[in-house]
């Protein structure tokens, strides 16, 4: 009987071993775990935290860093803080929204002025005073619109991070904007030069690049 108590008390004193070393690995377990998955929300808070202080993009075109930039003019009424970014953020979309729908406008307009353009050119009397005063109505108006058009672009806010750094209709679409914005001082000097023919070039240059910088940003 001796015997038998004795096996069932080492039996026990082993289960209880046994129970002690399982409840410690379980802990250690546990802990390192536990002190990981901190670590790893750790970094990830971190990471969280280096992404939302940068609220301005790391290249800027002139405009946007004169008016917008860390120090920029409209700092004092537009503060550089994330709920101040987040409101330039729709300007932004409502400037590019009327950016196209001007342009769309301005092309249309320098179709109208094209056409009354290649009949000046055989025109006389007073048919040529007549359409001489449509071709510089339009002129002003394309003037206008073409320089609003440019206002909304290049005045907007900047986005969060620039993604056009490979070839895109983005991209594609600003390589344009300096052809045509070219060609619309070249056309508006030579249209006082008196020199038809460059003036015609000009003006044809600038409505091909432009038209192709709306179809680019639009398709």
């Amino acid at each position: 009987m001796e015997i038998f108590f004795v096996f069932i008390h080492e039996n026990l004193l082993l289960k209880a071993n046994n129970m002690r070393s399982l409840v410690l690995l379980l802990f250690l377990s546990f802990f390192f775990a536990s002190t990981y998955g901190q670590d790893d929300l750790l970094k990830d808070v971190m990471k969280t935290q280096d992404s939302t202080v940068e609220l301005l993009p790391k290249k800027m075109i002139l405009t946007q860093r004169i008016f917008w930039g860390e120090h920029g003019l409209m700092r004092p009424i537009l503060p550089l803080t994330q709920a101040k970014r987040e409101k330039e953020l729709k300007l932004r979309r409502g400037m590019l929204i009327a950016h196209q729908i001007l342009g769309f406008a301005t092309l249309g307009t320098m179709i109208g002025q094209g056409i009354v353009g290649s009949k000046l050119y055989n025109a006389t009397g007073q048919n040529y005073r007549n359409l001489k005063d449509i071709h510089e109505g339009l002129a002003t108006t394309v003037n206008i619109t073409y320089s609003t058009t440019a206002f909304m672009s290049l005045f907007a806010p900047p986005p969060l991070i620039n993604r056009d750094k490979k070839l895109s209709s983005i991209r594609l679409h600003k390589w344009l904007a300096i052809v045509h914005m070219s060609g619309m001082i070249a056309t508006n000097l030579l249209a006082e030069s008196g020199n038809r023919r460059l003036h015609r070039a000009a003006a044809y240059t600038t409505f091909a690049s432009f038209g192709a910088a709306v179809i680019a940003i639009k398709f």
